[in-house]
């Protein structure tokens, strides 16, 4: 599975088209040819959308050819490229879905517990909202002082910028007002953070579900009824964004199932 990298496959295969269709140009009429020129375009365009937005243009491309991809594992991928099924040995089907879930705000060690109190409850009320069972994992890891520092410098900058722009108005917005307070104010307690030798934390949150059925259609349809689902409680109950992982985005959470990545650099670099 972890050889499976479709943006790649994809983007491989733009980039060939596109220098095929410009050596059949030069061969055939030279460089001025405008049919090797369009699909020599076309394939570079192609190529980049598929490297940098793969996650979302390759579901396109399956989903409108209705292209299955099957794995040597027995794990199929559906052309939607939004679950991964298997057939168990019962003879049901198993489709997981993976969504990823972005944390805008957590108990934290700079918190009193009186603050912390509400956020775990929040998370016990959204897990016993739960129908079923999910899979909530987080990937932790200690990031670069130094780097973290100058980022969190900046931004604290920006937003000191941002709140004295707004304070030169004739008229300043209130709501405005207190807002880049509140973000000069996050920031400022970040930076004392590292200063009192706190090492900054780095996570990565998902959340994986399956649903199963007695056909591939009904798993994918209970996975994806269970994951709406899921997506709305956790949404509802906790100061998290949860958006479904499709394509090698998809597959790299899968991946995460068996082997994480080694260093916190890595981990970082392939979900940036």
């Amino acid at each position: 599975m972890a050889g499976i990298n479709q943006s790649t496959l994809f983007g491989y295969g733009a980039v060939a088209l596109s220098a095929l269709a410009m050596m059949g140009s030069v061969l055939t009429g030279g460089l001025g040819n405008p049919i090797g020129i369009i699909l020599t375009l076309f394939g570079a365009i192609f190529a980049y959308l598929v490297f940098k937005f793969g996650y979302a243009v390759i579901p396109i491309i399956t989903g409108a050819a209705g292209i299955v991809v099957k794995t040597e594992t027995g794990y199929e991928i559906p052309p939607s490229q939004d679950a991964i099924l298997r057939k168990g040995e019962s003879g049901m089907f198993f489709a997981s879905s993976f969504m990823s879930i972005k944390i805008r705000e957590s108990a934290s060690t700079d918190k009193s517990g009186d603050q912390n109190l509400p956020y775990n409850e929040y998370f016990e009320r959204a897990i016993s909202n739960m129908k079923f069972v999910t899979k909530i994992s987080y990937l932790l890891y200690v990031e670069d002082v130094g780097e973290k520092r100058k980022l969190i410098e900046t931004r604290k900058a920006e937003a000191q910028l941002r709140l004295a722009r707004e304070k030169d108005k004739p008229e300043p917005d209130v709501l405005k007002l207190d807002r880049f307070e509140r973000e000069v104010a996050k920031w400022e307690g970040e930076l004392n953070k590292l200063i009192k030798g706190i090492k900054p934390m780095g996570a990565v949150a998902y959340a994986m579900t399956t649903g199963t059925g007695i056909t591939k259609e009904a798993a994918l349809a209970a996975a994806k009824s269970q994951a709406s689902e899921l997506k709305a409680v956790l949404t509802n109950a906790m100061n998290v964004e949860i958006d479904v992982l499709t394509a090698d985005e998809m597959l790299r959470a899968f991946e995460w199932e068996k082997i994480v990545p080694t260093t916190g650099m890595e981990l970082e670099a392939s979900v940036n």
